[in-house]
């Protein structure tokens, strides 16, 4: 599978094997739940980026994963479910429809949210 060039040649060869996914994403998501982990995102104009986090931190110790100062100096974090963003298609779409949650320290961080810290490290 992984020789053939293109997503839809995948797709294909998987569908004719009978198979809804891959071997690897299989191996992943068992993975993932045989050790409790789960993804949340981040999102600037050049870049989206997954961070993987064990189920139950807050998002203070999430924002430590990107770094240290992000916990250490930790304001709230403004938090977008996954579901809202592909249903309203943008931030701005999410904004307006009043689907940016803001959440402080005890937000226990949900699988699939999509997160933009606040943070201040005074010297």
């Amino acid at each position: 599978i992984t020789e053939l060039e293109t997503y839809e040649e995948r797709q294909m060869f998987l569908e004719e094997a009978g198979l809804k996914e891959s071997g690897v994403v299989r191996l992943i998501k068992a993975a993932y739940k045989l050790l409790d982990l789960q993804t949340y995102f981040t999102a600037g104009p050049d870049e989206v980026r997954a961070w993987t986090f064990s189920r139950g931190m807050k998002a203070p110790q999430c924002a430590g994963i990107i770094h240290t100062d992000f916990e250490k100096g930790f304001i709230r974090a403004e938090v977008i479910k996954y579901d809202d963003y592909v249903t309203l298609g943008s931030e701005a779409a999410c904004r307006e429809a009043g689907k940016i949650g803001i959440e402080g320290k005890d937000y226990v961080c949900q699988d699939g949210d999509i997160m933009h810290f606040r943070f201040n490290v005074s010297k």
